[in-house]
């Protein structure tokens, strides 16, 4: 059973939850740049919440189906037909052989995710089938490129008409703000930093990409200059190079870095950020501590995992 790209978005890949365990050695954890619509996308087909996906983004796509099988669309800033029937996202549905599923950007966000029942089958380097081109793990989706599934993936389709609720998925809007947990080096900034980094508001620099998405606003001063001997780095990180921009680390991310980290956003808020569409809308930060970040990510996945039901409005309108 296989999916074949017939065109490629400006950035489309095949990831899993991510690789874990080696940025010791300079492997970052890649992964979705948006984790809620990617696991949402695996819960709908019934596929393991850390299946490989197809990752689209950026700019249109299509793919074509050669054998029957159950698939969801999670994501922003995208419309999705099924030929020619628009297909409603977050909401599982059969695909038959000869179907074309073609995804439309739009505005309103950069990323959506293509879940098959029993999850895209693919090269595991490392634990994980997670594509990082950068280190020749992989590379991008191009035209041509066939993705093998499972063939037990018929097994799943009753689930078809499930779907996760408007009130159950995050609020991807234009303007957003996001938890961050001072980082470590706080005082490298002066007392004025300090104050406009949570007073003022940033938008995201067309700079962006997996690795970190810049951002354009007020730019910080550091009291004692930007750099640092290099140390580890986690995503969510927010360093401040001497231009007094911050770039927020993202699922490819750099493993050590040399600049001063003023704080990480929450792990759970990733998913807003990921979804701006750069020089559209602002964010702005506000403190959060450890406990809560958890709490909230423990939130968020409880609701991911306990809200996908059958939605008959959606279904009978399609």
């Amino acid at each position: 059973m296989t999916l074949t790209i017939q065109q490629a978005s400006l950035f489309m890949s095949i990831q899993d939850r991510g690789r874990f365990g080696y940025q010791r050695f300079g492997m970052p954890e890649s992964g979705p740049m948006d984790w809620w619509s990617f696991r949402a996308a695996n819960r709908l087909v019934g596929d393991d919440p850390g299946a490989a996906c197809v990752e689209i983004g950026f700019s249109d796509a299509v793919i074509s189906i050669e054998q029957r099988t159950l698939l969801a669309v999670a994501g922003a800033g995208y419309m999705v037909f099924v030929n020619a029937r628009r297909q409603p996202l977050w909401m599982a549905f059969i695909a038959k052989p000869g179907d074309r599923v073609r995804f439309q950007k739009t505005p309103g966000g950069n990323w959506v995710y293509l879940a098959a029942a029993g999850g895209v089958q693919s090269a595991v380097w490392m634990g994980s089938r997670s594509t990082f081109p950068a280190a020749g793990l992989g590379k991008k989706l191009a035209e041509g490129d066939r993705l093998s599934l499972l063939a037990s993936a018929g097994e799943h389709t009753a689930l078809a008409g499930h779907a996760l609720p408007q009130r159950k998925r995050p609020a991807y809007t234009k303007d957003i703000s996001l938890r961050v947990i001072p980082g470590p080096h706080l005082e490298r900034f002066t007392e004025t930093s300090r104050g406009k980094f949570w007073e003022s508001s940033y938008s995201v620099s067309t700079q962006s990409d997996r690795m970190g998405y810049r951002l354009d606003g007020p730019a910080l001063v550091h009291s004692n200059g930007a750099d640092l001997v290099s140390q580890g780095m986690v995503l969510g990180e927010i360093q401040v190079p001497g231009d007094g921009q911050p770039i927020v680390m993202m699922p490819d991310h750099p493993t050590t870095g040399g600049y001063a980290c003023i704080g990480t956003v929450a792990r759970v808020d990733l998913p807003l950020l990921a979804q701006m569409e750069p020089g559209q809308g602002r964010l702005h930060f506000e403190p959060c501590e450890i406990h809560e970040a958890q709490s909230a990510w423990g939130a968020a996945i409880d609701t991911i995992d306990s809200a996908a039901q059958f939605q008959e409005d959606l279904w009978l309108g399609l």
